[in-house]
């Protein structure tokens, strides 16, 4: 493991970003900017029918609304990631699954940042009432069949990097083919 010095430029409520010194593989010493993330988790909720739940989220930083499957920040970096998803498909969606099977943990931009988002497959849905959270602005959740949904990847109506894995994943597990 490459020695690592690190100083903090801002610790916020979601990320942590700070100066690293660190000495790579090759020996050299090099100084990276790095943001440390407690991690997330997302989910695709598939019902009795083959659709799953899409969310339109306004994303600041992406200019605008997106699809996206429900997702968010682990409360607490020793939070069970199955828990996490549960809770954000509930307060997102309105939707209980009676069963949460894990899919993959990806790194999002693993030249800058260490979140990793752990993916998981939703399934025995049981309907609830969404509890929104005053920094989300979901304008609408909307059951999609899955082959939809991957279709909305190459037409460019899906761009969010954690919702293509995770549909794609989904796909994959349930032998639907794009």
């Amino acid at each position: 493991m490459p020695r690592r010095m690190r100083r903090e430029i801002y610790r916020g409520r979601i990320v942590d970003l700070g100066i690293e010194r660190v000495t790579l593989p090759n020996g050299k010493d090099v100084e990276l900017e790095v943001i440390r993330h407690q991690g997330a988790s997302a989910v695709a909720a598939v019902d009795d029918q083959g659709r799953v739940a899409l969310i339109r989220q306004f994303r600041h930083a992406a200019g605008g609304f997106i699809w996206e499957l429900p997702a968010g920040v682990l409360d607490k970096p020793d939070e069970a990631p199955a828990a996490c998803a549960g809770r954000e498909l509930l307060e997102e969606t309105g939707l209980r699954a009676e069963r949460l099977t894990h899919l993959a943990t990806i790194l999002t931009t693993p030249g800058f940042t260490d979140e990793r988002i752990h993916l998981f497959l939703a399934q025995d849905l049981q309907e609830g009432r969404p509890a929104h959270q005053d920094d989300e602005a979901i304008s609408e959740v909307r059951r999609v069949p899955l082959r939809e949904a991957l279709a909305m990847v190459p037409s460019g109506e899906i761009v969010d990097a954690k919702t293509i894995c995770g549909l794609h994943l989904t796909a994959a597990r349930l032998g639907v083919t794009p």
